[in-house]
């Protein structure tokens, strides 16, 4: 082969590779220019976006916890393993008997034809294995308990499995729900139980595939009616708006029809709910958008609305219009709900409880406490712990206050990264970490002798 033939066949390879530097270059170059606390709490500073051509880039790598280590919990607070061992564990249900439910799951795989294709789904394939989400969905739900009360589990055994990417788990009149990533199905089950041999039974279809896998699930207090979270299927609707009916919204589900309705919409990527114990109303946290640099969007926590609107895709925090998205038909940006209370950006909030049952002592009497699983474009890292929101009459107040931190390492990696949060039988706080495969529980430190 001569030589001119030898160039021209290298020739495309060099510019390829020259296109993916010049991607990366963009994708990393990027980072924020104001103060993290200026962009949280009721009140937050809303920069001018900066669009990118790619999300910026910057993920913390899973390392795992070395022997030893843990979290670090806040002054009057102790932490330490309730469970260890298990494989990718996401959300975390607390039975009636004190009994611990925790999915293990993952995103399912997805090709060309599902979102993982082209050279932002490379990207996010990727980055997605470097934050540790690279493995296959375990697709279980794992029953753990502590019989003896000392805080730690004893029994860890496989309630059920062959699920499909289950999340949120949620229990009445002696049906187990079970919120899988394009059904919500239930199984009889009865507290005390330690292995399900029923087949699941679809309650109702969801829609699935696309970004934004996890369906979480919150019974209603009356019993007849189940909320689910449901992500948006891309970004800002450049997939089309067909493909997000019934998606980027909370919906109800009355039990045990199954039939369903949009009970709040406009919310990117709504995640943890609960109910304020004050007024008894219901309250989620959101991820926001991307692509609008390390500034913006900011991540939130605000009460549902039955019917309301939270303006995605075409506007964000109560009506700025994304300039991005194409118009709608109708004007929609007067009946946008303004979010109330924001999170930070990138902080990719997850999990939500609110502190009643919780013993902690005052400084967490009236509040939620909400996991951050951490961003993966933004510069620098915001998230990556868990975080408590002080209330007041029903309404969130002043700045959030870390709760418990030491998820990111000295050198930026991630030991963990926390993903759910829910009160235990006897008041304790407990966290899944998907990157530690740890349940961690937080209760009050003792007193100094």
């Amino acid at each position: 082969m001569t030589t001119k033939k030898k160039l021209l066949i290298a020739l495309p390879v060099v510019l390829i590779v020259a296109a993916v530097a010049a991607l990366y270059v963009l994708a990393t170059r990027e980072h924020a220019e104001i103060a993290f606390a200026k962009v949280t709490g009721p009140t937050p500073e809303l920069s001018e976006p900066r669009e990118t051509l790619l999300p910026t880039l910057a993920v913390a790598k899973a390392v795992g916890w070395k022997a030893g280590e843990k979290p670090v919990a806040a002054r009057g607070l102790s932490v330490a393993a309730f469970a260890e061992g298990l494989t990718h564990p996401r959300w975390i249900y607390v039975l009636p008997n004190g009994d611990v439910l925790v999915s293990e799951s993952n995103s399912p795989a997805r090709d060309a034809e599902n979102g993982g294709g082209g050279i932002t789904g490379f990207i996010m394939n990727r980055a997605m294995a470097r934050a540790g989400a690279g493995i296959p969905s375990p697709n279980r739900i794992i029953l753990l308990r502590d019989a003896d009360g000392d805080g730690k589990a004893e029994l860890k055994t496989v309630l059920i499995a062959g699920l499909n990417s289950p999340s949120g788990m949620a229990w009445a009149d002696g049906q187990l729900y079970i919120g899988n990533t394009d059904a919500v199905v239930r199984v009889p089950f009865t507290p005390g139980q330690t292995k399900i041999d029923a087949k699941p039974v679809v309650v109702t279809r969801l829609p699935g595939g696309y970004n934004h896998w996890a369906r979480n699930l919150l019974l209603a207090p009356d019993g007849k009616s189940l909320y689910v979270a449901v992500g948006s299927a891309s970004n800002i609707g450049e997939r089309g708006m067909e493909l997000e009916t019934k998606r980027a919204a909370i919906l109800q589900v009355a039990l045990p029809s199954g039939k369903d309705r949009v009970f709040a919409y406009g919310l990117r990527n709504p995640n943890g709910m609960a109910y304020e114990p004050t007024t008894g109303d219901l309250w989620t946290v959101v991820n926001e958008r991307d692509m609008l640099g390390s500034d913006m969007v900011p991540d939130y926590l605000t009460e549902v609305q039955l019917g309301g609107f939270y303006g995605w895709p075409w506007y964000y925090w109560g009506g700025v219009v994304d300039k991005r998205v194409p118009e709608p038909e109708d004007d929609l940006q007067s009946y946008v709900i303004r979010p109330d209370y924001a999170l930070g950006p990138h902080v990719a909030a997850l999990g939500l409880t609110f502190s009643e049952g919780a013993i902690l002592g005052p400084d967490y009497a009236s509040g939620a406490f909400i996991a951050e699983h951490g961003s993966w474009n933004r510069r620098p890292l915001s998230g990556y712990k868990l975080v408590f929101v002080p209330f007041a009459q029903g309404k969130p107040m002043g700045q959030p206050r870390d709760v418990l931190t030491g998820f990111l390492s000295p050198a930026g990696e991630a030991r963990g990264r926390p993903v759910a949060v829910a009160i235990g039988k006897r008041g304790g706080l407990m966290i899944t970490d998907d990157v530690g495969g740890k349940i961690w529980r937080v209760t009050a430190a003792a007193p100094a002798k």
